[in-house]
């Protein structure tokens, strides 16, 4: 993707289900648990830059000795900083970090703050093993703000109204309340529903009692993804599926996705159970996870982000006008490298159907060692071009036409500042930017970092085709709406997008990216919602190209988006 774009964190759930004695034995080592979720959060460390926690508790801790062990880091490389330090305690203490439960995280950050107060495992500590409750997870409301009011009104105090603070407080007042009439915790369903039917958002949530009752719960539209494996030996949970198959070399078929509004339940003495937890809502799995996030050596994935380029062909194969002998086919560095192999795979076969060739090759290349030397942000705006090396001799300067493949196009700030200047040096006559997405049209409330209209090209590219008055006119019916409650009012910029035309749009977009002085002509080609949903038939979840939100807070989230824009409020919308 030629725009970052800050996402979904990872999550890794271990409970060992035999005794210490039995791994020792038969891995020869003391420490399978942790080298095994150690591995797990390797293989999703694409879902974590920001920072990294790793909690492993204890069953049967001795007195005088904590029943969990915690190390969390926000260094600039915080999976491997997490690791290093974990490894020197487990050289120094012999106990450490080699109990039965382990709780991983990588945080990917959206908003707040970035030390180690913001960083999972989130801990509610107690001397009562049965109140004592350890959380990560993969997460964004859109309700906090209620959730924190009501939390305050039943007279608890809040150091933090941040997502995860809020989760851990709501748990933690359905536990104590249930403890109270019960006199003992009775398992933690009733805990997770009590808590959870209350939240509007996306969520995967992982945790532990200090008696070890471990659970996995997913949001009722899954939202964001989350796998299982259960053996013999362990019961594991992960936001990917490879991360599992990788750690224990287990096939396709036997990871399996957590079903939504389910929680996977690992009780103390190691039995497993899936329980209807939140009551069941039509599925939106985050498409964007299939387009972008998730890695492709997914087998689902990989087909899908394969479909994605075959399906943009005849779009392409117009924009060409036919003439394939006079276009050379690339794509956007890293991921959109799949995707690109099966547009690949579809032009080959209209090209051998037609008697042509297809020129292919990758023409940018991206340079990580100076995008991280440009980390400064004015420094950024007279080198971002830079951050792209290009392939010359590969395009036939002024006959031409460069097909480039990118997987979405959010901002547009990468691909007017860089992409497109430096693929101009190779003299095309004419640059194609295929998306394998729709254009990006809505803000995202559900773990995305889209959660400002102003940073959306597509919008900025909408106002300037509105007819006047609209604009306005939409303001006041959104500030209108936003009186109403979440679950009453309607999306007022899906109004705003149904007076233009999608065709008209998408050149305005198109003038948008536009650099100045660019030579060649350009043309965009966006996949249509229709091809998405054919491709990616089991993950719905498309609100940031149609509007269509999941819960009732994200319809809220984008009229509010709408009135801060106006306002001039450059602030998150949720």
């Amino acid at each position: 993707m030629s725009d970052p774009l800050k996402h979904e964190c990872g999550v890794a759930l271990l409970r060992l289900r035999k005794d210490a004695a039995y791994y020792e034995k038969k891995y020869e080592t003391r420490s399978y648990g942790f080298q095994k979720v150690a591995l797990m959060l390797e293989k999703q460390h694409n879902r974590g830059q920001d920072g990294a926690g790793l909690a492993c508790l204890h069953l049967h801790p001795g007195q005088g000795r904590p029943c969990y062990d915690l190390e969390r880091s926000v260094a600039p490389l915080p999976l491997a900083d997490l690791i290093a330090r974990c490894s020197r305690r487990l050289s120094e203490d012999p106990l450490a970090f080699r109990g039965e439960v382990f709780l991983g995280h990588l945080r990917y950050a959206t908003f707040g703050r970035h030390d180690l107060s913001a960083c999972h495992p989130f801990v509610r500590d107690s001397a009562f093993l049965d109140r004592l409750l350890l959380l990560a997870g993969n997460f964004n409301l859109t309700d906090t703000r209620e959730l924190s009011e009501a939390l305050a009104a039943s007279g608890h105090h809040l150091p933090s109204t941040a997502d995860g603070a809020v989760i851990l407080q709501c748990l933690t007042h359905a536990l104590e309340r249930e403890r109270s009439r019960h006199g003992d915790l009775r398992g933690l369903a009733p805990i997770l529903r009590a808590a959870a039917s209350r939240f509007d958002g996306a969520f995967v949530l992982c945790g532990t009692t200090g008696q070890g009752d471990a659970f996995a719960l997913r949001d009722a539209n899954g939202i964001r993804p989350a796998y299982y494996y259960v053996d013999e030996e362990v019961a594991v949970v992960a936001s990917e599926r490879p991360a599992i198959q990788a750690a224990f070399d287990r096939p396709t078929g036997e990871v399996h996705e957590l079903p939504p509004g389910k929680a996977l339940l690992i009780h103390p003495n190691g039995t497993v159970e899936l329980q209807d937890c939140l009551d069941p809502a039509p599925r939106r799995a985050c498409v964007f996870e299939r387009i972008y996030f998730s890695r492709a050596n997914d087998a689902e994935i990989h087909a899908e982000r394969k479909h994605l380029g075959h399906a943009l062909v005849p779009q392409i194969v117009r924009a060409l006008g036919g003439d394939l002998g006079h276009a050379f086919v690339s794509y956007i560095p890293n991921s959109a490298q799949v995707c690109f192999h099966g547009l690949l795979e579809a032009l080959l076969a209209v090209a051998l159907h037609d008697g042509h060739t297809v020129r292919f090759g990758q023409v940018a290349v991206k340079d990580a060692k100076f995008r991280t030397f440009i980390a400064d942000a004015e420094a950024r705006k007279g080198l971002a071009m830079h951050v792209y090396d290009v392939t010359y001799g590969l395009v036939r300067p002024g006959s031409d036409t460069l097909v480039v493949l990118d997987d979405s196009i959010v901002r547009g700030n990468t691909m007017r500042n860089a992409i497109l200047p430096v693929l101009d040096r190779l003299g095309p006559k004419h640059i194609i930017v295929a998306s394998s997405a729709p254009p990006v049209l809505y803000p995202d409330c559900y773990g995305i970092d889209m959660a400002t209209l102003r940073e959306l090209v597509a919008f900025n590219a909408l106002v300037d085709c509105l007819p006047e008055g609209a604009l306005a006119d939409a303001y006041a019916e959104a500030r209108r709406q936003l009186a109403l409650p979440a679950a009453e009012q309607s999306n007022v910029l899906r109004s705003l997008y149904a007076l233009v035309p999608l065709p008209t749009l998408i050149e305005a977009i198109a003038r948008r990216l536009r650099p100045e002085g660019l030579r060649a002509g350009l043309t965009l080609v966006f996949q249509t919602a229709e091809d998405l949903r054919r491709c990616c038939p089991n993950h719905t979840g498309d609100w940031y190209f149609t509007g269509d939100y999941p819960t009732p807070g994200g319809v809220q989230v984008a009229n509010r988006a709408l009135v801060n824009y106006m306002e001039h409020r450059d602030e998150r919308a949720y």
